[in-house]
């Protein structure tokens, strides 16, 4: 299995950016600025800022696969990000999460079973992957279900 941070990604600003500088745990998601799920940036944001001091760090990706609900330039996710929901998680570059043209990190992280045995494609944006310390991947949860849901919080627990 790859190590999920010995990945390449680039900042949202198209700098290149290294998982592994982040000692602790990741929460990866897709997400986008015009999706029904958009509201659960609240929630990333308040895990990252919960859990910063231990170690974790939210990860967002921004997508434009799922009916084009993430069409802005870097400057224009950035922005709406930071007014609207208060974002101070890293940001990568927006990127492709299924298809012929799958990020690399997501052609791993898609490898990765959710809780009822299912692996494969990302269902829709804000899917969510939370990756350990040593970069495997420990848990996979769908686009519904919230980030401050029981089940996310117990998996950060267990792994900080």
């Amino acid at each position: 299995m790859t190590n999920i941070k010995d990945i390449p990604v680039s900042a949202l600003d198209g700098s290149a950016l290294n998982l592994a500088d982040f000692g602790g745990p990741l929460l990866v998601v897709n997400v986008a600025s015009k999706c029904g799920l958009t509201p659960q940036y609240a929630g990333l944001e308040e895990i990252a800022t919960t859990y910063a001091d231990r170690g974790l760090t939210v990860v967002g990706v921004p997508c434009n696969q799922f009916m084009g609900q993430e069409p802005g330039s870097p400057e224009e996710i950035a922005t709406f990000c930071s007014t609207t929901y208060g974002v101070t998680f890293p940001l990568l570059a927006k990127a492709d999460v299924n298809g012929d043209d799958r990020h690399p990190l997501y052609a791993e992280l898609t490898k990765t079973p959710d809780a009822t045995g299912e692996a494969g494609d990302i269902q829709w944006n804000f899917e969510k992957f939370l990756v350990g310390s040593d970069g495997a991947v420990l848990g996979r949860f769908r686009p519904r279900t919230e980030p401050l849901a029981p089940e996310v919080i117990e998996a950060i627990e267990s792994a900080l």
